[in-house]
């Protein structure tokens, strides 16, 4: 195939999103539809499954009529998604039993608490490499059965599938033949043992989850068969899969131990590749599935921050700061240097390092001059301070991975301000490379697709098509980025539960 086109599905937490890449990793065509929330109770996230089908069509098709290209130029198609999100659906109807929870979801935090209490959380992690925490996929899916009439029944039957959004898509893509989810997804689950790289029968015990829900596991790479030809005309595969920080780290280039990316979006997820060995956290950091291709595994560190992007929002719509992300990022340009100010924006807890549920936000060091202005910096400053978090927890857990050559590729919709991600160089005390083009999480899609395809014969031809990125260096003092670092950490535990 001359020119090939490269399909990408990129079904995310507040939209779904189709973009057509050539070759070369650059985007031809891009289609886009937002996604309904939905908050039933507090605390709980819920997403409509269907809406999020129709939706995926739609911006697939539509992907394809903007690029102006023949179905025929299409090599393949490749998924990515919001992880842990997760639906159970009937296998004859395929008709979702309930809506699908979403990751910020915290309605089993008591079943979360109750197993830590008994004991259950360091065997957890060692078989998972993750916490127990109601963010992951196994008491959501517990859950659902428990509570919707006649599910555990159904279910126990073998009447019953279920997924995470990339599998819910690949099963309806291809007209219910494929129920499939590959090696990264399966590892945000609290199900999958990430050393034997199979589902987990001591998990599925412990959570209570019939095996027969589940899918195949392939490598991100892997055939996922191809879509139904009525979709797009013609029987398309689907040769790639990531959730969408793996796909991230993927668009970024990061294929090599030692390199390490930071996606703000909502929140922020920093990936660390560790390389081949499974290397479990002493820092309350996440051990999870980089990549699995042509059934070689990469491992990856990861810190969660639950609220980055969401607090500058919190700016305009909590506080009445009106323009947008713009407009707080040029009052926080006017504030008085070194007022003190500092903002921990724990709105739904906090994440790594500290994974308290029960932590909430709060404003210190306020005096009498202190404005919106102030404010406005210190919760910029706090996306920057709570990355800085992660960084130590990632240092203390691979030092190595520290050397002089060491740099943040950092992407999401934070990253388009210049002025944040200098202050991010400056606070962390780290070169942050941001790239020119921002839709780097369905590029790693597209990437793994087209490994899988044949369009790249080798992982490094293919993470060879990341976009053009600029450097930028720390250039404050090492006095000023300590005593940020300094009052950051005495504020925190004043709002841990």
């Amino acid at each position: 195939m001359s020119d090939p086109v490269i399909l990408a599905l990129d079904q995310g937490t507040t939209s779904t999103r189709a973009i057509a890449f050539d070759a070369h990793g650059q985007p031809l065509a891009v289609a886009s539809r937002p996604l309904r929330q939905s908050y039933p109770n507090d605390g709980w996230v819920e997403h409509d499954a269907e809406e999020i089908w129709d939706a995926s069509t739609a911006v697939l098709r539509e992907a394809v009529e903007k690029s102006g290209r023949a179905t025929t130029d299409i090599a393949a198609i490749g998924v990515t998604n919001q992880r842990e999100t997760v639906v159970i659906w009937d296998k004859e109807t395929g008709k979702p039993i309930h809506p699908a929870i979403v990751w910020q979801d915290r309605r089993t935090a008591a079943v979360c608490e109750r197993l830590i209490k008994a004991g259950a959380e360091e065997r957890v992690t060692e078989v998972t490499g993750l916490l127990l925490d109601p963010y992951f996929s196994a008491t959501k899916i517990a859950w659902l059965l428990d509570q919707v009439a006649g599910a555990r029944e159904a279910a126990e039957q073998g009447r019953l599938l279920c997924g995470t959004m990339d599998a819910w898509v690949i099963w309806k893509l291809t007209g219910g033949r494929v129920h499939a989810t590959d090696a990264t997804n399966a590892s945000r689950t609290l199900l999958f043992d990430i050393g034997a790289q199979r589902w987990s029968s001591e998990m599925l015990e412990l959570f209570d989850v019939p095996s027969t829900l589940l899918p195949q596991v392939l490598d991100c790479n892997g055939d996922f068969g191809a879509t139904d030809p009525a979709i797009l005309g013609r029987a398309i595969p689907i040769r790639g899969v990531a959730g969408d920080q793996q796909a991230a780290l993927m668009g970024q280039g990061c294929i090599h131990p030692g390199e390490m990316k930071a996606t703000y979006g909502t929140g922020c997820f920093m990936l660390l590749n560790t390389g081949e060995k499974k290397s479990l956290s002493r820092s309350r950091l996440l051990t999870t599935v980089a990549a699995r291709v042509d059934g070689r595994t990469t491992y990856a560190l990861e810190g969660s921050i639950f609220v980055a992007g969401a607090a500058i929002q919190w700016l305009g719509e909590e506080l009445g700061l009106a323009g947008g992300p713009a407009a707080a990022e040029a009052l926080a340009r006017t504030a008085k240097p070194d007022t003190g100010v500092v903002v921990v924006p724990a709105f739904t807890g906090l994440g790594a390092p500290w994974w308290d549920a029960g932590a909430r936000g709060g404003i210190f060091g306020l005096t009498r001059d202190s404005g919106l202005a102030e404010i406005a910096a210190a919760t910029f400053d706090a996306c920057a301070l709570q990355t800085r978090d992660l960084i130590e927890a990632m240092r203390a857990d691979a030092p190595h991975a520290f050397g002089a050559a060491a740099e943040l590729r950092i992407d999401g919709g934070m990253s388009q301000s210049g002025w944040f991600s200098q202050r991010l160089a400056d606070l962390t005390d780290l070169p942050v490379r941001r790239v020119s083009y921002q839709e780097t999480t369905a590029l790693g899609a597209a990437l793994f697709a087209g490994l899988g395809a044949g369009v790249f014969s080798t992982l490094e031809e293919a993470a060879a098509a990341r976009p053009d990125a600029e450097l930028l260096t720390p250039t404050e003092d090492s006095r000023m980025r300590e005593t940020a670092y300094a009052r950051w950490l005495d504020a925190v535990p004043r709002v841990r539960s």
